[in-house]
């Protein structure tokens, strides 16, 4: 096992092709999914589309897609990313979280979140990093704002096949490194910047 980081509950990891079936639990899993998509996932999609994502990076990096599991237990969570789009500036980072509903609540996200920033800022050299959801999707909202990011916009997009809720746009929150240095209500890192993992 392959570890990308560690916090105090949880273990990020890179994926193996063994996850394929954790994967699918959970992308078609219509309450992770009901701010994500209207088509749940079929087996195919995810040897297809997803754990390919999980496995290499762009052009064959290492991948910022990693697998969550609850260090006690060794329970699959979910997993986290923090990908550059490719129509993106190659200094900021997309940060992502799904997580199985046994998971919700308990602070997991939150703390897997504040990680990844830490290591995007502290380690890939990232000067922005955002998040985007639906307006109406809140709980994600509360983790972002947890995690340090702040809310910068709101917007629509054109949907072939809109959720409920589309109507009310998307949002986006962000943390700059600048803005993440400078704030340390959330604990010190070694070197400076906050990125405490308690949720």
């Amino acid at each position: 096992m392959r570890i990308f980081l560690e916090t105090e509950r949880l273990l990020l990891r890179y994926a193996v092709e063994a996850d394929a079936d954790d994967l699918y639990r959970l992308n078609s899993d219509p309450e992770v999914m009901r701010y994500l998509t209207a088509k749940p996932a079929t087996r195919a999609s995810i040897e297809s589309e997803v754990l390919p994502r999980f496995l290499v990076g762009p052009d064959g990096a290492e991948p910022r897609t990693w697998i969550a599991v609850e260090k006690a237990s060794g329970a699959f969570l979910g997993g986290f990313a923090l990908e550059t789009p490719d129509d993106g500036p190659s200094d900021e980072g997309e940060l992502g979280y799904r997580l199985r509903p046994a998971a919700w609540g308990r602070g997991y996200a939150c703390e897997g979140a504040r990680a990844v920033i830490a290591k995007g800022f502290t380690a890939f050299g990232l000067n922005r990093i955002w998040g985007q959801t639906m307006a109406v999707n809140l709980g994600s909202r509360r983790v972002m704002e947890k995690a340090g990011l702040t809310y910068v916009r709101t917007f629509h997009l054109e949907w072939d096949d809109p959720l409920e809720g589309t109507v009310h746009g998307e949002v986006e929150y962000a943390v700059t490194r600048a803005e993440w240095l400078g704030t340390d209500d959330r604990g010190a890192l070694p070197g400076g910047g906050p990125g405490g993992i308690r949720a």
